[in-house]
């Protein structure tokens, strides 16, 4: 598919976005293996949320969805059953990585796998953890999917994390929901606590010490009404056109806006853009508001350490911004991009050229000269909604018409994304 973008004059109005893809994911596990129904308003509209619900319902759980809403009738902790076939995680490393936890506990074999960019993207990490605990899992070249995964009785583990992963975190502690007595994970760095949240709404026992979070075992999970915030990850994209783009002012309504997500506005804040929060509130434990921002004289920035885990989804659309700021940005230490969907590290650099734009590729991030202009250009998703995305930002403030190919790539975590952008744009 191919999208046109023209230069837009303004980028105004008051938006609500789909719900969050992160919450959205961890609601659906948690509730298939929880006891009675749940209900869960403003479920992602993405690809990839509804790669999980197919995976849960192949798995003897019952699901219905109507519109945004999604019903799901708890198994509880031992009520999974034997899929037919493969599971399809379709596009979806969220799914594969956060279910192989549950599956790992499961008195029967499961195969799971996904499309052609899932099957590239490594498993090791979680296979690691889940074997320490018990399970044997088989992989392709012994880390790429499809996985086999040979459900065990689990034996409770202290895991430390190699690497910040919020995917690989939420594996194994729901590995740790299905093992007599207290699995335990500390972090190098803080990574988004929505899982630690979530399975305390559904009444399992967390424990959160500093970077050391523990569940205990065999609790008895219960189903809840649950209401998903909007996607901090999709409103970076109109944050940052409403900030490119001479003119703008925008309302974006309802996000999430968790202390382990929100580094995005502070990052940004920090660049010098006018972003205002305001109706601040608490829905099942996250904090949602409301997000006022402006076009913006940005100075730039570095993002390394701990921020480069906090903002690593967002990366891409920053790079957008970096580019056309004074000082330009410089990212490090975000060597976890290159087993993305793509390799967003080079594909956001290619893009970046394409627009006349310089930019440095280094192993584990970009250098990104600020003050600098976007040409009209020819661009590529290259099969990845977020590069999609940030590069239809970066359109937005090109010289003439930009065409996206790929374009229908957005549909993953935004399927209504090209409409609600041209909907803005004047």
């Amino acid at each position: 598919m191919l999208q046109r973008i023209s230069p837009a004059s303004a980028i105004s109005g008051r938006i609500a976005l789909p719900g969050d893809k992160s919450i959205s994911h961890r609601y659906a596990m948690i509730a298939a293996i929880a006891e009675g129904e749940t209900r869960i308003r403003n479920y992602s509209t993405g690809a990839d949320c509804h790669s999980t619900l197919a995976c849960l319902r192949a798995l003897g759980v019952p699901v219905e969805v109507h519109g945004t809403e999604v019903v799901i009738g708890g198994r509880g902790l031992d009520g999974l059953r034997p899929p037919a076939g493969l599971l399809d995680a379709g596009n979806s490393g969220s799914t594969i990585r956060m279910l192989s936890g549950i599956l790992a506990a499961q008195p029967f074999r499961t195969r799971i796998a996904g499309d052609e960019s899932l099957a590239r993207r490594p498993m090791r990490r979680i296979m690691q953890s889940l074997a320490e605990m018990g399970a044997r899992i088989a992989a392709r070249e012994e880390q790429f999917p499809p996985l086999e995964i040979e459900g065990a009785r689990l034996r409770p583990i202290d895991y430390v994390l190699p690497v910040a992963s919020a995917q690989v975190k939420t594996c194994v502690l729901f590995a740790g929901l299905f093992a007599e007595g207290a699995t335990s994970v500390t972090e190098p760095v803080r990574s988004r606590d929505h899982t630690e949240i979530a399975l305390a709404e559904f009444g399992a026992e967390v424990r959160v010490e500093r970077r050391k979070i523990t569940v205990t075992g065999r609790p008895k999970l219960s189903g809840r009404e649950l209401e998903v915030p909007s996607d901090l990850s999709s409103a970076a994209f109109f944050l940052a056109a409403a900030l490119l783009v001479p003119g703008s002012r925008l309302t974006i309504a309802g996000v999430g806006l968790n202390p382990t997500r929100a580094a995005l506005l502070d990052f940004l804040s920090g660049m010098g853009a006018h972003i205002r929060v305001t109706d601040l509130d608490s829905h099942n434990g996250e904090l949602v508001g409301d997000i006022l921002v402006e076009h913006s004289a940005l100075r730039g920035g570095e993002i390394s350490g701990e921020l480069t885990a906090a903002l690593i989804d967002e990366i891409p659309v920053l790079a957008v911004l970096g580019a056309a700021s004074e000082q330009g940005l410089t990212v490090r230490d975000a060597a976890e991009l290159r087993v993305k969907e793509t390799d967003r590290i080079r594909t956001v650099v290619d893009n970046l050229r394409r627009m006349g734009v310089a930019a440095e590729e280094l192993p584990d991030g970009m250098a990104i000269p600020g003050r600098q202009k976007f040409r009209a250009a020819e661009l590529d998703s290259f099969g990845d909604h977020r590069i999609a995305m940030a590069f239809a930002v970066a359109a937005l403030v090109a010289g003439g018409e930009s065409v996206v190919h790929g374009a229908e790539a957005a549909s993953v975590s935004f399927p209504g994304f090209w409409e609600t952008l041209g909907g803005l744009a004047s």
